[in-house]
């Protein structure tokens, strides 16, 4: 397997730019890209393909609504992660600042990943720092380990001397891609596997 490589990242991007990072191996390119309604199609079928319920990572759950997929509640969206992720701004109660990223391949949006600068109560416990989801028609491609990694070079980027990744505790495909990212298993809470990753 040809070993990942990545473009070079600047050191200048912060929350708010829209900069698009990539890796890519054996031909398939995976990017984090800061979400934009130019992208507003293909985010509503890479929705509709996660299918109804809660989706990983999509900060949906920043609107006090209910979700669709409308290009209304898209842009309302990304006013809310754009919000979240201005450190120069408080946040309300029980949220942390974080950047949320659509991962897109080819400017397909196949998936969604948020990084959280800091921890409270609950995403030590469950959520930590890095939470992601791939599209169901795009997993097993390598999009997930790749993805991951571009959000680690991001957390170096914030400073941070280790990351809080979890995953349920039967997703064996999960903890192989968090293991294969420098994961260190610390335990089991709520049936979710807690995994210290040190930058």
């Amino acid at each position: 397997m040809a070993a990942i490589e990545r473009e070079p990242y600047a050191s200048t991007l912060t929350p708010l730019v829209a900069q698009p990072i990539a890796r890519w191996s054996n031909g398939a390119v995976t990017t984090l890209t800061r979400p934009s309604l130019d992208l507003y199609d293909s985010w509503a079928r890479c929705v509709a393909d996660f299918g109804p319920g809660h989706i990983p990572a999509a900060a949906m759950w920043l609107l006090d609504r209910e979700p669709d997929i409308s290009r209304e509640y898209c842009a309302a969206l990304i006013k809310a992660v754009e919000k979240v992720a201005d450190t120069s701004q408080p946040t309300r109660d029980g949220v942390v600042h974080a950047d949320s990223y659509w991962v897109t391949e080819d400017q397909v949006v196949i998936g969604f990943l948020q990084l959280r600068h800091t921890l409270n109560d609950y995403l030590l416990e469950e959520g930590g720092h890095i939470g992601y989801s791939i599209r169901p028609t795009y997993r097993r491609r390598g999009h997930a380990t790749r993805a991951l990694g571009l959000a680690l070079d991001r957390a170096r980027e914030l400073r941070l001397d280790r990351v809080l990744v979890t995953c349920d505790d039967g997703n064996l495909i999960s903890a192989k891609t968090i293991e294969s990212q420098g994961g260190v298993l610390e335990d089991v809470r709520a049936d979710k596997r807690r995994y210290w990753i040190t930058l």
